[in-house]
């Protein structure tokens, strides 16, 4: 017999009341990955071959830098949240956090230093 209200088992809040929110996420980040990823798949076999000038000129387009942006941007946050499940559902002990750790600044990282080769494409166009 459980003590807990039956609508907070359905809505999945647990003890930290994050699991719902965390799902959520993960889900709306692979619709947007959905809607990105085939641009980005045209945007990156529209420069194959291309020289650096032509590559600068479409990066520094307005609207490419912004789809570019964001698909960097939301490729590494869910990537980082799929692989905090990962770590969460596999890894337990000291490993864990050590782990959770890693993949966020990593994460955290690569986004920003992505951010910055996509910002000095755009600087220099």
């Amino acid at each position: 017999m459980s003590l807990r209200d039956p609508l907070a088992i359905a809505r999945g809040l647990g003890p930290a009341k994050e699991g719902l929110h965390h799902w959520w996420v993960l889900r709306l980040s692979s619709v947007a990955l959905m809607l990105l990823t085939p641009w980005f798949v045209w945007f990156a076999l529209s420069l194959v071959g291309a020289d650096l000038g032509t590559v600068r000129a479409t990066v520094g387009d307005p609207l490419q830098a912004t789809l570019l942006l964001a698909f960097v941007g939301t490729m590494f946050w869910h990537a980082q949240l799929g692989l905090q499940v990962v770590v969460e559902d596999y890894v337990h002990g000291w490993l864990e956090l050590a782990l959770q750790i890693l993949i966020k600044f990593t994460c955290a990282l690569a986004a920003l230093a992505s951010a910055l080769a996509i910002g000095r494409l755009v600087f220099s166009a």
